[in-house]
């Protein structure tokens, strides 16, 4: 009985221990007791920045939409240059519509396009999607759906973000914008206001007050100001760099075809705008956050669950159709050593370019961009993050 009590006592134990490092990065346990011994690991997760954008898509926001598709790899960019105790938090982004009359009245002509997710490609794809069109913009609502749907989690490290834009009285819509600034609030979620138009117009419609609830910025920024971007002389070696880095994706599974595709589709996209757009782009998937396990099989290789015994042949490229198991990780082998190699190339190239565009850049912007990576680096402040310089 007494040796039946003492390996409860020392199980009980060691679940105290577990419970209280928890947030360790690593810990390994071994306790012994009359041949008794448990040996754990732990392996916590990095901190998140997650970001829900808000957007207005009424007929009078085209120019918000085009600042949000050519600014976001430049913001995903200074994302990655971010440090929370020396640890580099992931990033996960959501967004929604609203104010669009295509879109349900029973909703509140709002819309969730995307979930919180780190598929920065599948992000790009859903702002491109987006149109305008008339309708009513209810604050209130969208704020309170998105508190409400998205998993914003309870972890302290996290910077939980909301950047709702807009051009109406802040207080339209049933759903108070007091109420649901509360629940933010109270959710360590903090909201920040981006009024489309006059500063002082934007305080009178209670933009202002909306983000002072949570501590939050207000910022008024020219929505139909053309986005700017400097071209640099490193710009043609990085995007050469580009299609040599895309032919390092293998892909595996029955949508890796699709989101082959999906990857060129966003570089065209991010052309689109102009030669260094599509270089933000670039430095974007040189970045830890530009993942792809789900369709990759270098990316996926680095999973802890991935497993090439379970892999089936029609999953499978054709290219390595007819290849062992062996074979098939000296090819993905390869392409991850060719991969690392232009990553570190993109990523000394965009140390000199960003040099470059500081020295031509000016201070006077107020678009989209600006406005949210200050707001960003200032909260993030708050909780102990910092900012490499690259």
């Amino acid at each position: 009985m007494k040796n039946i009590l003492k390996s409860i006592a020392i199980m009980l134990s060691c679940s105290i221990m577990l419970a209280c490092n928890a947030n360790n990065n690593t810990n390994t346990y071994d306790l012994s007791h009359n041949q008794f011994t448990i040996t754990t690991q732990l392996k916590v997760k990095n901190p998140e920045i997650k970001v829900a954008l808000l957007l207005d898509t009424s007929n009078s926001m085209d120019g918000l939409i085009d600042q949000a598709k050519a600014q976001l790899w430049q913001i995903v960019n200074e994302l990655s240059y971010a440090k929370c105790q020396e640890q580099s938090p992931d990033v996960k982004i959501a967004l929604y519509e609203y104010g669009n009359n295509r879109l349900n009245a029973e909703e509140g002509y709002l819309r969730q396009v995307i979930a919180f997710s780190d598929d920065l490609d599948e992000i790009s794809k859903s702002l491109f999607e987006l149109t305008t069109n008339g309708g009513e913009e209810y604050c209130g609502k969208v704020l309170q759906t998105a508190l409400d749907q998205l998993d914003w989690g309870e972890d302290k490290d996290d910077l939980k973000l909301i950047f709702i834009a807009g051009n109406e009285p802040y207080t339209q819509g049933e759903v108070s914008y007091k109420d649901a600034s509360r629940l933010a609030h109270k959710n360590d979620i903090t909201v920040n206001t981006i009024f489309c138009g006059d500063y002082d117009q934007g305080i009178s419609g209670y933009w202002k007050d909306g983000a002072d609830l949570t501590h939050g910025d207000y910022m008024a920024i020219n929505h139909n100001k053309t986005t700017v971007h400097i071209a640099s002389p490193y710009d043609d070696k990085i995007l050469q760099l580009n299609k040599k880095l895309n032919k390092t994706y293998v892909a595996y599974g029955y949508e890796g075809r699709k989101k082959m595709e999906l990857q060129e589709v966003q570089d065209s996209n991010a052309r689109g705008y102009n030669k260094a757009n599509a270089v933000s782009r670039t430095v974007s998937k040189s970045s830890k956050f530009y993942k792809n396990s789900s369709w990759d099989l270098v990316d996926a290789e680095q999973e802890a669950d991935f497993s090439y015994e379970e892999l089936k042949k029609e999953q499978l490229p054709m290219e390595l159709k007819d290849k062992s198991v062996a074979e098939i990780k000296i090819y993905v082998e390869k392409k991850r050593k060719e991969r690392e190699q232009l990553k570190t190339q993109i990523n000394e190239l965009n140390k000199q370019r960003r040099d470059y565009i500081a020295n031509k850049t000016t201070k006077d912007s107020n678009g989209l961009e600006n406005a949210m990576i200050n707001a960003i680096k200032n909260q993030a402040k708050l909780k102990n993050y910092s900012w490499n310089r690259y």
